[in-house]
């Protein structure tokens, strides 16, 4: 979701598949150009979509995610989960 700032959040999480044991979501925020400006991770119990909507309603239960998780692959092959994201007011 853009704020009237321009500004844009959102929530990624991964699929560990080097077996690091690091699962984790990260929420981004972007500038109005799309440069990030902040950006700060929880762990979760395990990979994936679900796993990180369960994870945030209990580390940030005020955050909500906004639109539908969008699925991509990073260089290495291993699976990423990408979605817009708000704070209830």
């Amino acid at each position: 979701m853009t704020d009237p700032g321009g500004r844009t959040t959102f929530l990624t999480c991964y699929a560990d598949i080097h077996d690091y044991g690091w699962h984790h979501v990260d929420l981004f925020v972007h500038d109005a150009e799309g440069k990030e400006i902040n950006w700060v991770h929880w762990q979760v119990d395990e990979d994936g979509p679900d796993a990180a909507d369960r994870a945030t309603a209990r580390v940030e239960p005020a955050l909500r995610r906004t639109g539908e998780w969008e699925h991509g692959f990073r260089a290495d092959g291993s699976s990423y989960w990408t979605a817009r994201a708000a704070w209830t007011e």
